[in-house]
C-alpha cells in the first residue's frame, strides 16, 4: 500500500541532497565570478542550515495540527522556487549577486528543512517492524542523490562551461517539481493521536534525549563539513583539478556514505547501532587529522573519502535512537532532531571556512607543511578544527549509552 509513498520519500531525500550540496559544488565558481571569500561561501552553508533549523521548529506544531501532506508539498514547491532564484540571482540582483545567492538559499532551505522534519517521520509512521533498516535505507538515498548531483553537475559544467552554471541549476530544479506532484497523491499513514503523543516537556527533561540531540549536532557537523568543503579543499589546498575533487573525492565519499547506510539497512540487526556509530566516529577523527596533516595530497584525498564511511550512520543512527526511545513523540521529536542535526551542519562548515580565513597557517606547526602557501594551508587548518566534531560525538555517544542503562 505504501510503496509509492516510500519511493516518493526516497526521491525527497535525493532532492534534500540537492538543496544541501548543489551550491557548494559552485563555491569556487562563485568566488571567482562574484569575488566572495571562503567565509562568505561558508556563510551560505550556515544560512542554509540555520534556515532549516528555523523551519524544523516553526513547522512542527502546524504539522501535528494540519497533517503532513500540505507541508511536504510546500517543501518541494519552495525547493523548486529557490533553485529558480539561484539560477537567476545574477540577473535579479546585478549590483549585489551575493545577496541574490542568500535569498535563494533561504527559500530552498525552508524546503530542505521540511524534508528533514517530515521524510523520516513519514517513513517512521509506516507500519513496519524494521525501523532501523527503513531509516538507514531512506538516508542512503541522500548519499545516492549526492553522487548523482556531483557527477551530473561536474559533467554539465564540463559540457556547458563554468559561466553557464545557471542552466544546470534550472535542470536540477525539475526534480522537486516532479515530487511535488507525487506527494499530492501518495497515501500517508495516520499520525499519532494527541492523547497518545509524548509531551515536549517530557522530551526536554530527558538527559538521554539531550545527548541524542547533541550527538546528532556534532554528527551532522562531521558529515556535512567534509561533504561541503571537499571540492574546494581538493582544488585550493591540495592543488588537484576540480574534476578530481568532485568525481573522485566527493563521489567516493558519498558512495561510502550511502553504502554503509544501505548495508546497515540490510544487515544492521547483526551489529549493535551504538558500536557502529562509535567506530565510525573514531574513524572520522583519524580522517580529519590525516586530511589536515598528510604531506601527500593523495593521502589527504583518501582521508576525505573514508570520512564518508565513518560518518554514514551518525545522523540516521541518532534519529533511530531518539525515535525508538520516544515512539509516540510525533513531529516534535523529529523537529528537535532535525534542528540539532541542521545546527551542526550549519556551524561545522562555517567554522571550517572561518578558520581558513582567520588562522590559515594553523597546520604549519607541522615542519613538513611549512612550505605551503596561505591558500594551500587555509582549508587544511579548517580540517584540523573539524576533527573536534567526531571527538565530541564519541563523548556524547558514551554519555547516551550510560543514560540508556539508567
Amino acid at each position: 500500500m505504501y510503496r509509492s509513498t516510500i519511493r516518493a520519500c526516497y526521491l525527497g531525500n535525493f532532492i534534500g541532497a540537492l538543496t544541501c550540496n548543489l551550491a557548494p559544488l559552485l563555491y569556487v565558481t562563485f568566488m571567482h565570478e562574484f569575488g566572495i571569500t571562503f567565509e562568505q561561501a561558508g556563510r551560505l552553508t550556515l544560512l542554509n542550515f540555520f534556515t532549516q533549523i528555523v523551519a524544523d521548529l516553526v513547522f512542527s506544531r502546524p504539522v501535528d495540527k494540519w497533517g503532513v501532506r500540505p507541508f511536504i508539498t510546500l517543501g518541494h514547491f519552495l525547493a523548486f522556487i529557490g533553485f529558480l532564484l539561484l539560477a537567476f540571482a545574477p540577473t535579479l540582483f546585478p549590483s549585489n549577486p551575493y545577496l541574490g545567492l542568500m535569498v535563494a538559499t533561504v527559500i530552498y532551505s525552508i524546503g530542505g528543512g521540511l524534508f528533514e522534519l517530515l521524510l523520516s517521520a513519514i517513513v517512521q509512521s509506516i507500519p513496519n517492524d524494521s525501523k532501523e533498516k527503513a531509516m538507514s535505507l531512506l538516508h542512503s538515498f541522500y548519499a545516492w542523490g549526492f553522487i548523482v548531483v556531483v557527477i551530473g553537475t561536474t559533467l554539465m559544467i564540463k559540457l556547458l562551461g563554468r559561466s553557464n552554471w545557471p542552466i544546470l541549476v534550472l535542470i536540477w530544479s525539475v526534480f522537486p517539481l516532479i515530487n511535488f506532484f507525487n506527494f499530492l497523491r501518495v497515501p500517508l499513514a495516520p499520525a499519532v493521536s494527541e492523547e497518545k503523543r509524548t509531551k515536549i516537556r517530557e522530551l526536554l527533561s530527558s538527559r538521554y534525549f539531550l545527548f541524542v540531540v547533541l550527538g546528532i549536532a556534532v554528527g551532522g557537523a562531521t558529515e556535512v563539513s567534509m561533504s561541503q568543503w571537499t571540492s574546494a579543499f581538493v582544488e585550493a589546498s591540495l592543488g588537484l583539478p576540480k574534476e578530481v575533487g568532485d568525481l573522485v573525492g566527493l563521489c567516493l565519499f558519498a558512495l561510502l556514505l550511502g553504502t554503509i547506510r544501505a548495508v546497515y539497512g540490510s544487515w544492521g540487526d547483526k551489529f549493535p547501532l551504538y558500536k557502529a556509530m562509535l567506530a565510525g566516529s573514531i574513524l572520522c577523527v583519524a580522517c580529519y587529522l590525516i586530511a589536515a596533516f598528510s604531506p601527500l595530497p593523495a593521502i589527504s584525498l583518501i582521508a576525505c573519502i573514508f570520512a564518508g564511511l565513518g560518518s554514514g550512520l551518525l545522523w540516521p543512527g541518532s534519529v533511530v535512537n531518539g525515535a525508538n526511545r520516544f515512539p509516540y513523540a510525533g513531529s516534535s521529536l523529529f523537529a528537535f532532531l532535525a534542528a540539532g542535526g541542521d545546527a551542526g551542519a550549519a556551524f561545522g562548515p562555517w567554522l571550517i571556512g572561518l578558520t581558513a580565513d582567520v588562522t590559515p597557517t594553523l597546520v604549519q606547526v607541522a615542519p613538513w607543511l611549512k612550505h605551503l602557501t596561505l591558500e594551500e594551508s587555509a582549508l587544511r587548518s579548517g580540517m584540523l578544527i573539524g576533527a573536534l566534531f567526531p571527538v565530541l560525538m564519541v563523548i556524547f555517544l558514551t554519555r547516551m549509552k550510560k543514560q540508556a542503562q539508567v
